[in-house]
């Protein structure tokens, strides 16, 4: 894959439309053809949402796309779902690395597990998928692409669910250890962070219609935020079943 600018974006929940929206902005506004999309978890793997979209629909991406899983999926579906719809995206196992060159990311899906409620059966990080993550050399990895963060690097809470304690899975914390990425990206929890830890920068990002971020091949990060429209259904009824 030939270089340039790859727009970093998270937790689609379905809305796929926004991607295309978001290319968009930034191709006008930074004077700079995007070269791919990868999204950080949430993209939204649901069958009957993608059989909408890109079969009866008709849709594609203006550019190529890949993701990694988020907690709100059907996990149980998904690697049937990302065999079928190969053709429009492709998707990056946890443990696996994924090039945005010249840079080398290495990705993990999932969250930190919450409750039963709110961490659907397959979400959860396992140690297994940290030990798969630990395998790769540390000159193999410039960056990480995951949909939690690592604990303990200040991202806070949402209101109203202090109870689950502090965001973040603390596994997570043996990956920057072992790696010392350059950069560490994030999504899942719905804000904007960004942060300079022990020489690794951490940024999170919101939801995929709030903005996005923009890692160019030179090394420089742009954060933009661009609100675009959306469907008008809501994400979380993808929990309670097509309708």
């Amino acid at each position: 894959m030939s270089r340039g600018t790859t727009l970093i974006i998270s937790d689609v929940h379905t809305h796929y439309e926004v991607i295309n929206s978001q290319i968009d902005h930034a191709q006008k506004t930074g004077g700079q053809a995007i070269n791919q999309v990868f999204v950080l978890g949430d993209f939204g793997f649901f069958g009957d949402k993608l059989r909408e979209y890109f079969r009866q629909g008709e849709n594609r991406f203006q550019r190529p796309v890949a993701c990694i899983e988020g907690n709100h999926e059907d996990h149980g579906a998904l690697p049937d779902l990302a065999r079928d719809y190969a053709d429009v995206l492709t998707y990056v196992p946890r443990g696996e690395l994924h090039l945005i060159d010249p840079w080398r990311g290495l990705c993990l899906g999932g969250a930190s597990y919450m409750d039963a409620a709110t961490t659907p059966r397959g979400a959860e990080i396992t140690p297994g998928d940290v030990d798969q993550c630990l395998l790769h050399q540390p000159d193999d990895v410039d960056l990480i692409l995951s949909h939690d963060c690592p604990a303990g690097i200040g991202v806070p809470g949402a209101p109203g669910m202090e109870h689950y304690g502090a965001p973040g899975e603390p596994r997570l914390t043996l990956l920057a250890e072992r790696f010392a990425p350059r950069w560490w990206f994030f999504g899942h929890h719905h804000r904007w962070f960004d942060l300079v830890h022990e020489g690794t920068r951490y940024v999170g990002l919101p939801e995929s219609w709030v903005g996005y971020a923009l890692l160019h091949e030179e090394g420089e990060v742009d954060l933009v935020r661009h609100r675009v429209a959306r469907g008008s259904r809501p994400w979380w009824r993808r929990l309670l079943g097509p309708k």
